[in-house]
């Protein structure tokens, strides 16, 4: 008797960020599973969209739902039991005023408290090591620390969260964000947050940037960044979060 079929919806899409790589290299790891089948939208969809997923996974930066129904679809969908795999910048919410310099206003308070977090900026790029807070856990039993070039995101707290993986953030400027300054301490890499039957796991890993993706900001970006992308740690990380997203074992690869 052959395996039900697994719907995912897959969002990615918005700014700043190589969306082409990070949806080829997501979709790869999705096809990994041959019962999966995969819906991809740039924006949050319709709620009965959203209601006919078995699973969500996005990667996004600045892309909010638009409407209190598309809200509500995410909360219902999450609070009757279903899990959500939420990728880097899901969390942020970007405003550039004068100067270049960028804030992130808290906009979008609902949606913060269903992910857990709101971004509110980082430093440069740069390494920083990563540290395994409950090794016991299936999600990243066996995973040791490891070393990574990536941005470090501090975000706001904005609902009880389960940290598996953190950082430690000395306090050094956040570059262009516009913040009050934040307090050196541990900051969540990898969580879930439980809300209601369901769950969001959230990994704050994994920026990617081309030469085209500043624009209208900056015609040309003179590197590519692909950060956590070139490390196979990051790759377990995705494949054990796919896993747990859409309900297979987790074993590690």
């Amino acid at each position: 008797m052959s395996a039900a079929a697994i719907t995912c919806l897959f969002v990615v899409g918005g700014s700043y960020h190589d969306m082409d790589f990070a949806r080829l290299e997501l979709l790869k790891l999705l096809a990994e599973n041959p019962d999966i089948r995969t819906h991809v939208h740039e924006h949050y969809p319709a709620p009965d969209v959203i209601a006919q997923a078995d699973f969500l996974l996005t990667y996004t930066c600045d892309r909010m739902p638009q409407t209190a129904e598309q809200l509500a679809a995410l909360v219902q969908f999450v609070e009757r039991g279903g899990r959500w795999f939420a990728l880097h910048g899901t969390n942020s919410v970007l405003r550039f005023i004068e100067g270049g310099t960028v804030t992130t206003p808290d906009e979008q308070p609902e949606f913060m408290a269903l992910l857990g977090t709101q971004f509110v900026g980082h430093p440069p790029i740069e390494a920083y090591r990563v540290e395994v807070v409950d090794p016991a856990h299936p999600l990243v039993e066996g995973i040791e620390p490891f070393e990574t070039v990536d941005e470090l995101y501090l975000s706001r707290l904005c609902a009880p969260v389960e940290t598996l993986l953190d950082c430690h953030y000395d306090g050094r400027p956040l570059g262009s964000f516009r913040q009050t300054p934040q307090e050196p301490g541990r900051h969540p890499i990898l969580y879930i947050r439980h809300r209601g039957q369901g769950a969001v796991l959230y990994l704050t890993l994994g920026h990617c940037r081309g030469h085209h993706d500043m624009r209208p900001l900056m015609e040309h970006w003179p590197t590519v960044e692909r950060c956590s992308w070139e490390l196979p740690i990051f790759y377990e990380l995705l494949r054990r979060g796919l896993a747990w997203a859409s309900g297979g074992p987790l074993g590690r690869s």
